[in-house]
């Protein structure tokens, strides 16, 4: 019987010829991650169990990316504790204020990610590295702990569904609006602990960032994982900033999938998710004109540089509408510096945006744009629960970089073609 894409990953870091979906397995892993959230609760799981060393220094990554430069008291302890253990184990990426970026937007850019690897970060949103083609998912701190000890996780392998992508998409549709209409189409637990295995003649038009885009989301429809076949675009990117080796997989012919969802690219319009769940999406047109008071262009999801790129591109020559709140926040300190460069960050101000040095912040309603009571924000972000960005009585629409820049011109949410 033939394996998907995720189960040959599995099965050759297990040192197994074959793995079948619902196999427990010992993996080895080639990285682990923890943000500065998550792993303060690994080092106390550590310090507990009475371990003294780490299994690879070079093969764990810390990035203080959530609550950094420091919002209060209580994560400037948190952050201490991360940084001590960095120190005391000498770990090589460790990523503190200066260097820092969103942990899933920073970690492809260093290289730290591979076609064929085994990943596990303590954070949901590590299914992200899925686009380049190796296994990534998403863990707890007492999981982080045990594999930065031994290098080691154990695992149920995955079954598959096959989202076949095909046609190209139109202007102002993204990857974005890829994953949020699969998301509305299987539901946010129509991929429970199922691998979300992308193919197609559509893969090729995606970007990189388009695809970084959906496998960040894969998570938000119950997926373990999100992985996309190695073509020249993933190449492309690899070159320069990957130099070990590594060996990309493909899916075999006779690969078993649960199911098999076929997305036409050409027939997509830019799409939202309205509150309080992923799922819950909508057209543009369906909902343009509905109030709002913030907006947020950044993330894990969506503060790549393509994204900036759109949102400038709609923004430009223009004024944020009176009475709203526009936030930008480029991803890594390399996309800040590209953007800057590019001169994306002077359309941003001169529009009367706020931009911010890269941070998690909004996003889980942390700093850098909490919301109060009633408030309503459209935002490339990735979750829209009841509270996530502020008072539980406020209201989060996800929405892409196209559609969040022109909601914030308009002053309600608007269609990015009609601006």
């Amino acid at each position: 019987m033939g394996m998907t894409m995720t189960q040959k990953i599995l099965a050759r870091h297990a040192g197994l010829s074959e793995v079948k979906a619902g196999q427990l397995i010992e993996a080895k892993l080639d990285l682990v991650l923890g943000n500065d959230i998550t792993t303060p609760v690994a080092i106390t799981e550590f310090e507990k169990a009475g371990l003294t060393q780490v299994f690879d220094r070079d093969k764990i990554a810390i990035v203080l990316d959530h609550s950094t430069p420091c919002k209060d008291i209580k994560s400037a302890q948190l952050c201490a504790q991360a940084r001590d253990f960095a120190g005391k184990y000498a770990i090589t990426h460790f990523y503190d204020v200066g260097q820092v970026g969103i942990e899933h937007a920073l970690l492809p850019e260093k290289g730290l990610c591979a076609p064929g690897e085994a990943i596990i970060g303590a954070d949901s949103h590590t299914c992200t590295y899925g686009a380049l083609g190796c296994f990534s998912t998403g863990v707890g701190s007492t999981d982080m702990a045990a594999g930065m000890a031994t290098g080691l996780a154990w695992f149920k392998v995955p079954a598959a569904i096959k989202v076949t992508l095909k046609g190209k998409l139109r202007p102002y549709v993204s990857g974005k609006d890829v994953i949020l209409h699969l998301i509305g189409l299987i539901g946010v637990d129509g991929a429970l602990y199922q691998s979300l295995e992308f193919a197609g003649e559509g893969v090729a038009e995606l970007t990189m960032d388009d695809r970084f885009t959906i496998a960040n989301m894969a998570i938000e429809a119950g997926a373990k994982n999100g992985i996309f076949p190695v073509d020249d675009k993933t190449r492309a990117y690899l070159e320069g900033r990957v130099s070990r080796p590594w060996e990309a997989v493909e899916a075999d012919g006779d690969a078993v999938y649960e199911r098999e969802v076929v997305i036409d690219l050409s027939a997509l319009r830019p799409t939202v998710s309205l509150p309080h769940l992923p799922s819950n999406t909508k057209t543009v047109d369906e909902v343009a004109g509905l109030p709002i008071q913030q907006v947020v262009i950044g993330s894990c999801t969506n503060g790549r540089l393509k994204d900036l790129e759109e949102a400038a591109a709609i923004l430009k020559g223009k004024t944020v509408a009176a009475g709203i709140r526009c936030i930008v926040i480029p991803a890594t300190q390399q996309i800040y510096m590209d953007a800057m460069k590019a001169g994306y960050l002077e359309t941003f101000i001169n529009a009367g945006c706020a931009v911010s040095t890269p941070t998690c912040g909004p996003c889980l309603g942390g700093h850098m744009g909490v919301m109060a009571a009633g408030e309503r924000c459209v935002s490339t972000t990735n979750r829209n629960f009841v509270g996530r960005m502020g008072d539980v009585s406020s209201e989060v629409i996800l929405a892409s970089p196209a559609v969040a820049a022109a909601s914030a011109i308009a002053g309600c949410v608007a269609d990015p073609s009609k601006i």
